[in-house]
């Protein structure tokens, strides 16, 4: 137990990117769940409201990309990079433990 305190201690930036890829992950499921909801409501009311907080979560989706990005947690544009980020993010998973 002493081992996973002392590793948890040093991982602030590994928590910040586990919190941001959470989020990213909610915020893309979100998104298509507002889709999916405009295309099944009946009402203009509700398709507004909803178009709404679509826009909002579109911006809230940029914003966190920009974040990870600027942070060097999320590389888009670069697969091999991504993957070596990902590797890395396992393999300090993975050692919490020891």
């Amino acid at each position: 137990m002493t081992n996973i305190l002392h590793n948890l201690a040093g991982m602030a930036g590994m928590t910040d990117q586990v919190i941001a890829t959470d989020y990213l992950i909610s915020i893309k499921s979100g998104i298509r769940n507002l889709s999916f909801a405009i295309t099944e409501t009946a009402t203009p009311e509700l398709r507004d409201a909803f178009r709404e907080q679509l826009r909002a979560a579109v911006e809230a989706h940029e914003n966190i990309t920009e974040f990870m990005i600027e942070k060097g947690f999320y590389h888009p544009h670069s697969m091999g990079e991504q993957i070596r980020v990902d590797l890395d993010t396992a393999d300090t998973a993975l050692n919490l433990a020891d």
